[in-house]
């Protein structure tokens, strides 16, 4: 018998709601065991990797973790080779680019760890372009899902209204399905789906910073960066201020602007560059004095990171999954949302492969672990700052000190330096900054 007829036989229907990043992602990850997949979404997908008003934030600086791009290769093999195709820059996350924490610079070594300039509406575009290519997928644009279809505690399907492109209104129709995953993002209305239809609805916890940041674009110029992918600079308490450049394609440089807690970034060129004279490094500085700008700063804000506790319920509604932006929305500074959402896609393929029963209990409780780290992660940072509210734990006083002077010594010693880079793309649990030999080099680092 052949590895072929081994396989799960692929059947049922499965209905995203959703078309952004999370949502492909999720409807690749289904492709392996349901017969169909429908991805429904009410933009207009563009031909050309162009920002879309579905995607508000696409214009904004996004990053590609390492975990991330490790994850991307792994569901859609080539992706890699395909985005340096494309002429996304990349480079050693340690070597290649420059990291300012607490206003110290990590002292420069080969991480190991690959970063990649990459920009939304591309990195959107060549997913799209692959799930849309998988035989069980079809995408529907112009596509609302106005409610979900419920009999006996489980989903059978959505309520539509498709856009009727010469009436210039919405035909509604009802679509049957096993399993519906919401990846809607922010907007999402799973919350109040379930209120409507009697079950319950799940508590959030949310940590306000009240980030405004600002994105523009660069023509590249001969020497700037001293030929580095690029440079970050966080915020931390005394300084809510941060900062980013990085190389994109098309040869041009993505310069990010952003403040805390009431910290507005200007948009206009003397605004700009003022803001980031303010900043630790000239890098940012550097790009904004000398190069050529190639659009206009555009604007975003981002009141709170959002964590809804669906794994908390005492009951689900059977075959109804939430994942991406919807679940959980972190601090964009941190990068962390593709990355996320990738390991929620390679969570769902594994669950649905192994048992399709009872799939919504063991999918919220087994993302609830995966999101555990990244949101410690993004809101221990938040946290740091006296004026934002959240729970803060008996130790996180001593375990902040030792941070501090933890991001000093890794001005001085690469192997601290390395260590959080692992940390900051996902390759290592928070935890391990807390290891007896980093520790060690963190009282007494080595050059």
């Amino acid at each position: 018998m052949d590895n072929q007829s081994l396989a799960p036989r692929c059947t049922g229907h499965a209905i995203v709601i959703g078309g952004s990043v999370a949502g492909l992602l999720a409807a690749r990850a289904l492709s392996a065991s349901f017969a169909k997949v429908t991805v429904f979404d009410r933009d207009t997908f563009p031909e050309q990797p162009v920002g879309r008003r579905g995607v508000p934030q696409s214009r904004q600086v996004h990053a590609l973790l390492t975990r991330g791009a490790t994850g991307l290769e792994e569901l859609f093999p080539g992706f890699l080779e395909g985005m340096a195709s494309a002429g996304v820059p990349s480079g050693d996350g340690q070597a290649d680019f420059s990291w300012y924490l607490d206003g110290h610079k990590l002292a420069v070594a080969a991480s190991g760890l690959r970063g990649y300039g990459v920009t939304r509406p591309l990195i959107e575009t060549m997913i799209r372009d692959r799930v849309r290519s998988l035989p069980q997928v079809t995408l529907r644009e112009e596509a609302e899902v106005a409610g979900l279809l419920v009999d006996d505690g489980q989903v059978r399907g959505v309520r539509v209204r498709q856009r009727q492109r010469q009436r210039h209104d919405r035909a509604e129709e009802e679509v049957p399905a096993e399993l519906v995953v919401d990846a809607s993002g922010r907007g999402s209305r799973a919350r109040t789906w379930l209120r409507e239809l009697g079950y319950p609805v799940p508590e959030e916890t949310a940590v306000r910073t009240n980030v405004v940041y600002v994105t523009r674009h660069y023509q590249q110029e001969p020497g700037l960066l001293d030929g580095r992918l690029g440079a970050t600079v966080v915020p931390y308490p005394g300084q809510p201020r941060a900062g980013v450049v990085i190389r994109q394609e098309k040869d041009q440089f993505a310069v990010l602007l952003a403040g805390i807690l009431g910290e507005e970034p200007p948009t206009d060129d003397a605004g700009m560059l003022a803001f980031s004279s303010t900043l630790a490094g000239q890098e940012v500085a550097e790009v904004l004095r000398s190069a050529t700008p190639l659009d206009d700063a555009v604007k975003m804000r981002y009141p709170e990171s959002s964590l809804k506790h669906f794994d908390r319920l005492g009951r689900h509604l059977g075959g109804f999954l939430v994942v991406g932006d919807a679940l959980c929305s972190f601090n964009p500074i941190y990068g962390q949302g593709i990355t996320v959402a990738v390991m929620q896609a390679e969570l769902l393929e594994s669950l649905v492969r192994a048992d399709r029963n009872d799939l919504s209990a063991r999918f919220f409780t087994a993302a609830a672990a995966l999101l555990a780290e990244p949101w410690a992660l993004a809101t221990g940072g938040d946290l740091r700052f006296p004026e934002v509210e959240g729970e803060r734990g008996p130790q996180d006083e001593q375990i902040g000190r030792y941070l501090d002077q933890y991001r000093a010594s890794a001005a001085i010693d690469p192997v601290l330096g390395t260590a959080f880079l692992h940390v900051a793309n996902m390759m290592a649990p928070v935890a391990s900054l807390l290891s007896p030999e980093l520790v060690e080099r963190t009282r007494h680092p080595e050059p």
